[in-house]
């Protein structure tokens, strides 16, 4: 963006034209890259990385292993009769079906460890993300989009399950591979000894495969390992675990512990200690430890019999313990630098981290939760496999060839049901919670009420579901750290505020996995001492050097900063094949107790990046979280001191997410009035869709004459926002003028209102689907009319569904349908109160085809133009409600005869101080004047070159007040108002709030089946309960009739009758009748005390009786005293 300079420019109205469709699309790269990624190379490592299967039916050893998974593109069953086997998106929305792909596998399988062939295995259908590899449209142009009913500028990176638009979620989780010193209370409860102090680590796979790792710091100067395997606790004394990672003598082990801290006696102490307790439990060698390891956990572990106790060992040390590492000596020099940094933590020589700033951070992408998820489900898959093949040796002999496994592979569960019910719902089944802290709430509905909101779901990004029930606040707050990555302004206000982010316009998520075989011999050329050799200086004065969690040598403390100058050269200028978007950070020693420092390199993917500008190359550079901290960045170039400051950033609005760059002038707001329009902007009708014709989502809102605003910021025209409009120029006058306008309410322009202003309607789909009606399992439904049908008239077609453009009023037939076997037909009438067109009529099948034309779609357009009571808003997060349409006639006037369109309250600013909008109503009005769109990017206008200085000026020179005022005539006297009245054009937003939506009115109607009382609910025709404190005011008041009618006579009034004598109301009950006199009147006898003149009739709520019953059914007697 050369365009948006840091300076103001000389000429705010030459805005750049927009980049078609590329930019929106970059917007939910994230998701699809990381799906890409998922199902091509990371499939693939994931499979390489699923255990084979191993166990003994009677005396045969049968093992049965993954080589290979393969998904292919959605298209219907081959042998189906088609035109077209490819299956594309609109389809599905329509259908209501799952956009999905089939998987199969290729399984192989040895019977004594002898190899016996493959056997390609069908495991059912996966959902495949729009616009990805696997998807039919990838490499569509616009013109074939349109061609398969979809957008022309279609972004993808959604799932469709069951016709609707879902959108995995993106999360935070810990960075992963690096370790955090935190302090947890909790811990104490753990067992005797332990302390609140711990070093956390979220280990992750190449394949995503994650896994929770902590070092506890006990009272007694040990180090206990805890990780968890199946959602269980484990715990290891870490003296076990590095012999058996390493065979090292206890001698050298102890010397790799306590590098750079040999003077330090308490903790060689600790670290003797710890391994005499190895050598106490009687384990001499390497050997004796993982004999004594697999003995100890193998109970849990569900492996095979004829596994040794070492291979158990084996087990543990390869799938719980830094499982992002392969080698195990790795693994060991990883867990002396955690324990260093665990007893520096403890010490005080370090601080703690903070678990919630971005810092130590990354983000759960789609792809990433996807790829978890398979990977965990081919492992059950195989399990479930061998749980069959068990079950059946157990009852018969089977003989194992080809045919029976293929048989034992259909019985075990498919893939189909599980990921569409993870899509769905957003639930997590796992059994072992794929190393995450919440397991639902994972995915969200992408709803298309309007462009604004559609995209900011791709760039939301949430705390976690687990945060949300907390009662504290510092989970919340705003840090410093996440300046540029995450938008200060774009949060909800509420309960999810501070927890549900957005990421800023510039902001990437890292997704590709790049290859760092070639970083560690660079780094031994630049200076770096390996792991195994020593450095000059003494290692209390060097740096670790820690590749993606891997240490890989040490650096000496003045070489360091060189060493990373270097690196970030390398990564700008892309030479010896450094990655671009890798994070160089160097945690400086600083003496006191800082951080814990060290050269920290990181290059895999789920990172935070953003480009800022390296001063001293003159190019962007990437950088990441952890790194912006040590880093020196300008925004502006008047704040750039020469030889401190390194980076600037690109623009000053950077640090705003997308639907706040859209705010024009938001510099000028005060800051919860930008959180408010960021919230309304999504709430907005506006033209969510060009293809309302094809699509059935189950509420569209659309608007009839939108615009484009005169005064808007560089980046809505960046995206191309212009495609998709969400509001109206409107001539505000801000004047307060007949008193129906007080808190909030506005008042329009009857005349404006009859000419279209902010005319919208929504547009309804009703999916009906006839195999579901069925009542018995032979019926055979079809739509259609009997002929000569009265109850029908001419509503219905003789297909039984109504015509295109006829008018529905409520009550109608809607649809008819008949059952073939016996004639009868079904009448369905049109059930909504309000009017409505048939816009559209669809005939459906199913997904393969064989559907028999059982559904239809038909969309119902309401229109709903603006009435007393709908909501609007302007770009300021000032919401207003339509009070009045009042005649144009009684409208104030300006001079030259010009009549506003909206009355706006001067009360509305002052305690608001939204000046941004007061700027952009001159602006707007001297854009008008003058035929050209101005610019209101934040930060372009300074307090020496003010906005109001520059806008007057253009007022000026088109022969208008400086100041944007008017001199105005009385609409009802004719009279010149004293008063100059503010007046200008302002874009007002008509949000989706309406009257027709909200109002609930009861005269009689449904109650309650047990207390009698009114149900509650607007869809069920409900009444509003009159509460406790409305009973107050009303006995404040003293209106006992009003009270009675209220809360007696329109609730559940009855009458009871009373046993005066015994005082029970459950006694009395009806004589019976006498066989003698037919005309005898039966009359009310007590069944306790036998009296027949003491019974009394009184009026009672009926939920008194109620209760008087439920007292009695507990044994406990109400007596009541009338008198």
């Amino acid at each position: 963006m050369a365009g948006t300079g840091m300076e103001p420019r000389p000429d705010p109205h030459r805005l750049r034209p927009p980049r078609r469709g590329t930019t929106q699309r970059d917007l939910t790269s994230a998701h699809i890259e990381s799906f890409n990624y998922a199902v091509s190379e990371g499939v693939y490592r994931a499979v390489q990385d699923v255990p084979s299967v191993e166990f003994a039916l009677k005396d045969t050893r049968l093992a049965l292993t993954l080589v290979g998974v393969s998904i292919s593109p959605p298209a219907v069953p081959a042998g189906t009769v088609c035109q077209e086997r490819r299956v594309f998106p609109a389809e599905c929305r329509g259908l209501r079906s799952t956009y999905r792909g089939r998987i199969t596998a290729d399984i192989s399988w040895s019977v004594n460890d002898m190899p016996q062939g493959t056997i390609k295995q069908p495991l059912g259908y996966i959902p495949i993300m729009v616009k990805s590899k696997l998807c039919n449209l990838s490499g569509f142009s616009p013109h074939d989009l349109l061609q398969h009913h979809e957008e022309e500028e279609e972004m993808g990176g959604y799932f469709i399950i069951n016709g609707l638009e879902k959108v995995i979620r993106m999360l935070i989780m810990p960075r992963r591979n690096f370790p955090l010193a935190v302090t947890r209370h909790k811990w104490k409860n753990r067992g005797p000894g332990f302390t609140e102090y711990g070093v956390m680590m979220h280990c992750v796979k190449d394949e995503h495969t994650a896994i929770n790792m902590n070092l506890h710091y006990l009272e007694n100067g040990c180090v206990m390992l805890n990780f968890i395997f199946r959602k269980e606790l484990f715990f290891l004394p870490l003296g076990f675990a590095l012999k058996a990672l390493v065979n090292f003598p206890d001698y050298q082990i102890f010397e790799e512990l306590v590098k750079g801290r040999e003077d330090d006696t308490f903790y060689t102490n600790c670290v003797t200690e710890m391994l005499r307790a190895v050598v106490d439990a009687g384990c001499l060698t390497q050997q004796n430890v993982l004999d004594y390891l697999g003995k100890s956990f193998r109970v849990k572990l569900n492996l095979p019999e004829w596994y040794s106790n070492e291979q158990a060992a084996d087990f543990i040390l390869s799938n719980c313990i830094c499982i992002h590492l392969t080698n195990r000596t790795e693994k060991f020099y990883l867990l002396c630098m955690m324990t260093q940094k665990l007893y520096a933590f403890a010490k005080g020589e370090c601080m703690e981290d903070n678990p919630d700033s971005l810092m130590n951070h990354e983000v759960l992408t789609p792809g990433q939760l996807f790829l978890m998820f398979l990977k965990e489900r081919l492992e059950t898959w195989l399990q479930s496999v061998r749980f069959v093949l068990e079950k059946r040796a157990e009852k018969a002999n089977i003989s194992l060839n080809t045919d029976s496994l293929v048989k034992a592979f259909s019985l075990a569960p498919d893939f189909t049901k599980p990921f569409e019910y993870l899509l769905a719902t957003g639930n997590l089944r796992s059994k072992t919670g794929l190393g995450m802290l919440q397991a639902s709430g994972l995915c969200v509905v992408g709803d298309k009420l309007n462009f604004i909101r559609y995209l900011s779901h791709f760039r939301c990004i949430h705390r976690g579901a687990a945060f949300s029930q907390m009662r504290t606040t510092t989970v919340r707050k705003l840090l410093p750290e996440s300046w540029g990555f995450l938008c200060p302004v774009d949060t909800p206000d509420g309960e999810p505020c501070g927890l549900m982010n957005h990421m800023t316009a510039l902001c990437e998520i890292v997704t590709e996995m790049v290859p760092v075989t070639d970083i560690p011999p660079l780094l031994c050329s630049l200076g770096v001492t390996p792991i195994d050799a020593a450095p000059s200086q003494p290692y209390s004065e060097c740096y670790r050097v820690v590749l993606d969690g891997s240490m890989v040598g040490w650096v000496e403390q003045e070489l360091a900063p060189e060493i990373a100058q270097t690196l970030r050269r390398l990564k700008i200028t892309q030479e010896k094949r450094f990655p671009a978007r890798a994070e160089v950070v160097l945690i400086p020693m600083t003496g006191k107790p800082s951080l814990y420092p060290g050269l920290f390199i990181f290059t895999n993917p789920c990172r935070m990046v953003r480009p800022v500008r390296n001063l001293s190359y003159g190019r962007n550079e990437w950088i990441g979280t952890l790194e912006q901290i040590f880093m020196n960045v300008a925004t502006l170039e008047s704040e750039v001191v020469p030889g401190v400051t390194t980076h600037q950033e690109l623009f000053p609005h950077s640090i705003l997410s997308v639907v706040a760059n859209l705010i024009p002038f938001s510099d000028h707001n005060q800051s919860p009035r930008n959180m408010y329009q960021c919230q309304m902007g999504k709430q907005t009708m506006g033209f969510p869709v060009y293809n309302y014709k094809d699509r059935s989502d189950n509420k569209l809102y659309h608007l009839h004459t939108p615009q484009s605003p005169l005064v808007r910021p560089s980046m809505y025209d960046y995206y191309g926002m212009d495609s998709y409009p969400v509001g109206t120029n409107s001539i505000v006058a801000v004047i307060s003028y007949s008193g129906y306008d007080m808190e909030d309410a506005m008042i329009v322009n009857k005349s404006s209102w009859q000419r279209g202003f902010a005319y919208g309607s929504v547009i309804k789909a009703e999916s009906i689907d006839l195999s579901l009606k069925a009542s018995r399992a032979g019926d055979n439904l079809v739509f259609g009319i009997r002929p000569g049908d009265p109850n029908v008239g001419e509503k219905l077609d003789a297909d039984g569904l109504p015509f295109v453009g006829s008018i529905l009023q409520p009550g109608d037939p809607f649809y008819s349908f008949m059952n073939l076997n016996t004639g009868e037909t079904f009448t369905a009438y049109y059930p909504s109160k309000e009017v409505g067109i048939v816009d559209n009529v669809r005939l459906c099948s199913n997904d393969r085809g064989t559907g028999k034309f059982k559904k239809a779609c038909i969309t119902v357009r309401v229109p709903r133009n603006p009435t007393i009571g709908d909501k609007f808003a302007s770009r300021h997060g000032q919401k207003g409600i339509l009070s009045q349409l009042w005649p144009v006639e009684d409208m104030p006037f300006t001079e030259n005869g010009m009549v506003p369109d909206i009355l706006f309250n001067p009360h509305g600013f002052p305690s608001r101080m939204t000046i941004g909008m007061l700027i952009e109503s001159m602006a707007g009005k001297s854009a008008a004047l003058h035929g050209v769109s101005y610019d209101a990017t934040p930060f372009t206008f300074t307090e020496k070159k003010s906005a109001l200085k520059y806008f007057g000026e253009t007022l000026a020179s088109a022969g208008y007040n400086f100041f944007g005022t008017e001199k105005m005539y009385s609409g009802i006297s004719g009279m010149e108002l004293e008063a100059e009245i503010f007046v200008g054009v302002v874009y007002y937003q008509r949000l989706r709030h309406m009257v027709s939506d909200k109002f609930q009115v009861r005269t009689t109607g449904p109650r309650d089946a047990v207390t009698n009382q009114p149900v509650k609910g607007r869809n069920v025709e409900g009444g509003i309960r009159f509460g406790e404190m409305e009973r107050d005011a009303l006995l404040a008041h003293g209106t006992s009739f009003l009270l009675q009618d209220r809360l007696f006579n329109c609730s559940d009034g009855s009458v009871a009758y009373v046993c005066t004598s015994c005082g029970s109301m459950t006694s009395p009950v009806l004589e019976k009748l006498s066989q003698s006199s037919v005309t005898s009147s039966r009359r009310y006898s007590c069944s306790v005390c036998s009296a027949v003149d003491a019974i009394e009739v009184v009026p009672v709520p009926h939920v008194f009786r109620y209760f008087v019953a439920e007292l009695a059914a507990m044994n406990i007697k109400t007596k009541l005293s009338v008198e």
